[in-house]
């Protein structure tokens, strides 16, 4: 019988932690068997390739060899790899770190953790390769088209009292945002509404019922057709602020998902999303002071 608080977990490579998969009650075959047939996203050849590698190992710490039978239970794990992964010509910079915090300020298209064709191209591989911390994990997200501040734990220890701050509602987060300006609607302003998926996954959209989010929004400077908004999530539903901000008929400059999809070709960077994650405060719940982070970068208005 399998004990997962004592298993084997192999360290990251390059920064990138091993993914787990766990073998089903019930199976037959061999190990090759069941990954090709249960991670199809990854060929049999290719799998085959990584078992004869040792890239495959169990919760022992034992390589996972291509005719081992199947065991119900076990534990196995094994490093995602992209052939054909697109490099990112920017990079993120570090504005503060200690032994419980990362905070990092990341530029327009980069995601903040693996996703789609996106693994070592991303803020946490980067970071945990660059700085050389395994653990280190992000408190929050924001969109890839989205720059600005990340706040990462460093550690699992004091992990927990961090994550609280966001589920608690008891961190200050302060976005700018480059978007039409329409003398007809009134600031500062509050918009409420409930945020659902759409039938395009990736898209969110605004629905009948009670609402589950909330945006704070003040306008800072104006040159028409252009204005600067501060916008203050309350909420942190996906694409929150870019799907509040399109309801009031403000669409945020360049935004490829609202109001209608315009996504850019791949490698074009010319036209980056005017958000900006601006500014984090909060009471430090292992130090007991007060912490506030600015981002360096900033949005042209003009």
């Amino acid at each position: 019988m399998h004990n997962p608080r004592h298993a084997y977990v192999p360290p990251p490579r390059d920064g990138v932690g091993a993914s787990c998969v766990v073998l089903p009650s019930h199976g037959v075959g061999s190990m090759l068997d069941f990954l090709a047939q249960r991670l199809q996203v990854v060929s049999r050849t290719e799998w085959l390739r990584r078992l004869q590698a040792g890239d495959v190992v169990d919760e022992r710490g034992q390589t996972v060899q291509p005719d081992r039978p199947f065991e119900s239970g076990l534990r196995v794990y094994y490093y995602r790899s992209l052939d054909d992964e697109p490099a990112l010509p920017f990079t993120e910079t570090v504005l503060y770190q200690d032994e419980h915090l990362v905070v990092a300020d990341k530029p327009h298209f980069m995601p903040v953790t693996p996703s789609g064709r996106y693994l070592h191209e991303t803020l946490l591989v980067r970071l945990k390769h660059r700085l050389g911390l395994p653990e280190l994990s992000p408190l929050h997200r924001i969109d890839r088209d989205t720059a600005g501040l990340v706040l990462l734990s460093v550690q699992q220890h004091t992990r927990g009292a961090y994550q609280a701050l966001f589920r608690d509602r008891q961190i200050t987060k302060h976005y700018d945002a480059i978007a039409p300006w329409r003398a007809d609607i009134g600031f500062p302003r509050e918009h409420a509404s409930r945020l659902e998926e759409s039938a395009q996954f990736f898209r969110m959209q605004e629905v009948p019922g009670e609402p589950n989010s909330l945006t704070r929004i003040e306008v800072l400077e104006v040159a028409e057709p252009w204005a600067r908004y501060r916008l203050s999530p309350v909420t942190g539903k996906r694409h929150q602020l870019r799907v509040h901000m399109a309801a009031l008929g403000l669409p945020l400059r360049n935004d490829p998902f609202y109001p209608v999809v315009n996504d850019p070709p791949e490698g074009d960077y010319s036209h980056p999303l005017q958000l900006l994650a601006r500014s984090l405060e909060f009471c430090d719940p292992v130090t007991g002071g007060m912490r506030r982070f600015e981002t360096a970068q900033s949005l042209p208005l003009g």
